[in-house]
């Protein structure tokens, strides 16, 4: 907890009038991937948190990656539904990089075909979680983001 990490899973439920929900925030830290597999086997649709910044993504999307793990497992546990939150744009060189979106929204979209998921059904979005960006609204740093 110390170091920022999410260790168990949490729950946060709502009803809208169609529909009863519940958000599940399972840990992506590999010291914790048990606890992932707990909230995953739960879920209908996930929202894999791709991490944007030079060498981040690289790491996750290797061959061991966290990224390439989680996306596995969430299609293995029977995900039908896939978002892909790119996070840390704020850290993109240049900040908010549209190329740098497209280079990660591309490369991801390789290797959920791959496992099994249609790329053209997952939706992908940028975003900074740090300062909040296309969170809940739509951010001014990301004009080309429609």
């Amino acid at each position: 907890r110390e170091r920022g990490i999410t260790i168990d899973i949490a729950l946060w439920k709502f009803e809208t009038s169609k529909y009863y929900v519940t958000i599940i925030d399972a840990p992506g830290h590999r010291d914790f991937i048990k606890n992932m597999i707990t909230g995953t086997s739960q879920a209908d649709c996930a929202v894999l948190i791709v991490a944007a910044g030079t060498g981040e993504f690289e790491a996750g999307i290797s061959k061991n990656g966290q990224t390439r793990e989680h996306a596995l497992l969430a299609f293995t546990l029977g995900v039908k539904q896939l978002v892909v939150g790119v996070n840390k744009m704020d850290s993109t060189e240049p900040p908010y990089s549209e190329s740098r979106f497209e280079e990660i929204k591309k490369e991801v979209s390789s290797y959920m075909k791959k496992i099994g998921y249609n790329p053209a059904a997952v939706a992908f979005v940028p975003i900074s979680g740090w300062h909040g960006h296309n969170m809940l609204e739509s951010s001014a740093k990301m004009p080309w983001f429609k």
